[in-house]
């Protein structure tokens, strides 16, 4: 039995030819028929690249249909995909090439000639893809011939690499494996009632799990098609409403529907289900959106280690600012940092076994075996309690990751931007509750004795030159010095209490 998710995916395909997969707000359509042979073209065209079984493609392009193709491309040839964010400057880049040390890189025909120096500088092919199907792999499928095989994998094959923020600054790679993805879409597609006439609204970024992984197997797996956003606008989001039965966002994505004027329960009156999640959403927000849909959120909670990991219910309490209960198959349970069990209702650390749990870091055993208990359970980092029905909830992060507007950032890499700025000190970033973005990242600078103190718009325009604009923070405050312990460790919590209500909107 061939365990490739392509195959799994392809089983689930609809029988009608012309069911619809994906259709666009500017009128293009992709239908499922169409998938085995555009994907069998993208991976004749890959391997014409020098791309097989267990080599790395990098993926850094903008979203559009013909990057869920490629993704599945890479998954029917046995090659492992690493999606990157395009958002990131070429210094960022450079590391993930460094990293991953890809055969084939995908950029957009755009991107400065920095980016593609760092390609050829790791050895890697490098090939174009826009938005409308244009760039040079996409000539290049129209002059190689197709690839029609499906290349037989067991579940533990890696099928993808997603980055994720790293206890020292740097983004490790996560290896996911084909099983990893298949019984994770499988249970959720399951759990969520994911049926063919559904029709997913997708506002959400390919370049990580909730957007690449979660939305569209649950599709696939059930036939059912997607209104397919570049990007999340309200404004367009709250057009297209009307049309769709499901919809999956982060919190941000919520707030600012609230605010949108057509935004109403008569909009969303074809809509069955509101999923939320890669950040905590606030217990306000799910009682406003109720309030004025009448429609309940359904949160849930993942990471990218092990996919999504429990749920709300879609028949039951989904009770605001919990995450639910664990998946079929998923064991969760409350640790201490010794990795002894805390009883109901009380915090300590979440951790996990199961299908959907990564087997390790890309290159880093080290840090895999000292992520793992010694019976198997990974160690999530973030704080939680468990009820005694088995609810859990998630109070906080055991590290110092900051996730704003749905996206992991590290504090360290910016305040390692923040250090080499003339006549700066130190620093420290931390992340503030924000109502829109759920954190938003402030930077606390100090600078040296008799040093001229810049304007805060000038420490803004340094960092944008090494940052992705995600990154940079929405405040610097600059500081005498900064609060430490007897061991000289800056005391982020004191930091976090102290600023938490001084964001300037």
């Amino acid at each position: 039995m061939n365990q490739n998710l392509f195959s799994t995916l392809r089983d689930r395909f609809p029988e009608l030819q012309d069911a619809l997969f994906i259709e666009t707000p500017d009128g293009r359509s992709l239908l499922y028929s169409h998938i085995d042979d555009l994907t069998a073209r993208l991976a004749g065209a890959l391997r014409s690249l020098g791309l097989t079984h267990g080599e790395r493609l990098v993926m850094s392009v903008d979203k559009s249909p013909e990057a869920i193709l490629l993704y599945l491309a890479v998954l029917r040839l046995g090659a492992i995909l690493v999606p990157i964010n395009p958002a990131y400057t070429a210094r960022e880049f450079t590391y993930f090439l460094n990293d991953a040390q890809p055969r084939v890189v995908i950029l957009r025909p755009h991107d400065d000639s920095e980016k593609k120096g760092a390609v050829e500088t790791v050895g890697a092919k490098v090939a174009t893809l826009d938005t409308s199907n244009g760039g040079s792999l996409s000539e290049l499928t129209r002059t190689t011939d197709p690839l029609y095989p499906i290349e037989q994998l067991s579940k533990d094959t890696a099928a993808a690499i997603i980055y994720t923020s790293g206890t020292t600054g740097h983004p490790k790679g996560a290896v996911l494996t084909h099983g990893n993805l298949a019984t994770n879409g499988l249970a959720l597609q399951r759990l969520w009632g994911f049926r063919s006439e559904d029709v997913l609204l997708h506002a959400l970024p390919v370049f990580h799990v909730h957007g690449l992984f979660v939305a569209v197997h649950c599709v696939m797996l059930s036939g059912s098609s997607m209104l397919y956003l570049s990007k999340f606008e309200v404004g367009l989001v709250a057009k297209h409403i009307p049309k769709a039965t499901v919809m999956m966002g982060v919190p941000t994505f919520y707030n600012r529907l609230l605010e949108h004027k057509s935004f109403n329960e008569f909009s969303c009156a074809n809509i069955r289900l509101f999923i939320s999640g890669s950040a905590p959403l606030l217990p306000q927000t799910w009682t406003a959106f109720k309030k004025k849909t009448k429609h309940e959120i359904l949160e849930r909670y993942g990471m990218t280690e092990a996919g999504m990991i429990t749920t709300n219910p879609l028949k039951g309490d989904r009770v605001p600012g919990t995450v639910g209960f664990q998946l079929p198959g998923v064991t969760v349970r409350i640790s201490d940092r010794h990795g002894a069990p805390i009883s109901y209702g009380n915090i300590g650390i979440l951790e996990i076994k199961g299908p959907n749990v990564f087997p390790g870091y890309w290159r880093k055993p080290d840090l895999t075996a000292t992520a793992f208990r010694a019976d198997g359970f990974f160690i999530s980092g973030d704080l939680a309690m468990m009820s005694e029905n088995g609810r859990i909830t998630i109070v906080g992060r055991d590290r110092d990751l900051v996730i704003s507007g749905g996206i992991n950032v590290y504090p360290k890499e910016i305040e390692d931007c923040l250090n080499r700025l003339t006549g700066v000190q130190e620093s420290a970033v931390i992340g503030v509750p924000h109502s829109d973005f759920g954190e938003a990242l402030i930077a606390l600078v100090v600078y040296k004795v008799n040093e001229k103190t810049p304007r805060e718009q000038t420490i803004i325009t340094e960092l944008k030159r090494d940052l992705a604009a995600f990154k940079i923070p929405r405040q610097i405050i600059i500081l005498d010095a900064l609060p430490k312990n007897i061991m000289g460790k800056v005391q982020k919590n004191i930091l976090r209490e102290t600023y938490s209500g001084t964001l300037k909107n």
